[in-house]
C-alpha cells in the first residue's frame, strides 16, 4: 500500500509543486485548503488533466479543531499520514512600528501554531509505526531576517525550533523532523513583484543570479521523505542560491 503525504496549503506554487512531485514519487497526496476557497474544483480538475488524482481537504491549519477535524477525515479516506509537509503560510509585511496585533497574531497563528496544529494528530500514529517523516517548510528570512517581517521572520524561526526539539524525541522511533528554508523561489507570488524590484533589490542579493524553481524546494522535500532520509534529523537545509550561507 502507497504511503500516504499530506501538504498543508498545497494549492499552487510551492505546494503544489510538492504535491506533484510526492505523487511521481509514488505517494498518495492529500492537500489543505482554506474553507470557504472556491478554486479548488477547478484546481483539482487541471491536476487532473496533468495526470496528478489528489485529494484536497478544507481546513484552518490556525485552528486546532479544524485541523483534528481534518486528520481524521483523511485517516478514514486514505489511512494514516505518513509523510507530513507543513508548507501553509501567509504574509501580513509591515514594519514593526506600523505592526498591530491582528496582523502579527494572524502571521503567528498560520505560519507556527498551524506546525504544532497538524503535527499533533499524526506524530504519535508514526512512532507507534515506527516510521514517518514531518517536513517544515520554514523561510531564509527566519534565518537571517528581513525588513517589514518581525511577524514572518519570528514564526518562520520559531518552527525550526520545534523542528529541533521534535526531532529529539522522536529519533529512535524511526521518525525524522527537518526543516527547509527556501530563498526567492520563482512562485506567481514572488513572478509578480515588479520587474524592477526584482532585477536591483532581490537578484543582486542572490549569488546564483536568479530566482528557486518550485521544482527544486519539492526535490529536497522527496528526498527528506524518502529512506535515504533516515539519518537526516533536526535539520535545517537552506535551499536559496547562497543568499545566505551558515
Amino acid at each position: 500500500m502507497s504511503r500516504v503525504t499530506l501538504v498543508t496549503g498545497g494549492m499552487g506554487g510551492l505546494g503544489e509543486a510538492i504535491c506533484m512531485k510526492m505523487a511521481d514519487m509514488g505517494y498518495d497526496v492529500a492537500t489543505t485548503y482554506s474553507p470557504g476557497n472556491t478554486k479548488v474544483d477547478g484546481w483539482l480538475a487541471e491536476m487532473k488533466e496533468k495526470g496528478y488524482t489528489f485529494r484536497a481537504y478544507p481546513c484552518d491549519v490556525s485552528d486546532y479543531a479544524s485541523a483534528q477535524e481534518c486528520i481524521s477525515q483523511i485517516v478514514k479516506d486514505m489511512g494514516p499520514v505518513d509523510v507530513l509537509v507543513n508548507n501553509a503560510g501567509i504574509t501580513r509585511d509591515m514594519t514593526f512600528k506600523k505592526m498591530d496585533k491582528v496582523n502579527w497574531d494572524a502571521v503567528i497563528k498560520t505560519n507556527l501554531d498551524s506546525v504544532f496544529n497538524m503535527t499533533k494528530p499524526v506524530c504519535d500514529g508514526m512512532v507507534e509505526r515506527g516510521w514517518g517523516r514531518i517536513v517544515n517548510i520554514s523561510s531564509v528570512n527566519g534565518q537571517k531576517g528581513a525588513f517589514g517581517q518581525t511577524n514572518y521572520s519570528a514564526a518562520k524561526a520559531g518552527m525550526h525550533g520545534f523542528t529541533k526539539a521534535l526531532a529529539y524525541e522522536v529519533a529512535r522511533k524511526g521518525v525524522t523532523v527537518n526543516t527547509i528554508s527556501p530563498g526567492y523561489i520563482g512562485t506567481k507570488m514572488v513572478t509578480a513583484i515588479a520587474p524592477e524590484v526584482l532585477e536591483t533589490k532581490i537578484l543582486p542579493q542572490i549569488p546564483m543570479g536568479r530566482l528557486g524553481k518550485p521544482e527544486e524546494v519539492a526535490g529536497l522535500v522527496a528526498y527528506l521523505a524518502s529512506e535515504e532520509a533516515a539519518f537526516v534529523t533536526g535539520a535545517n537545509i537552506a535551499i536559496n542560491g547562497g543568499q545566505h550561507m551558515q
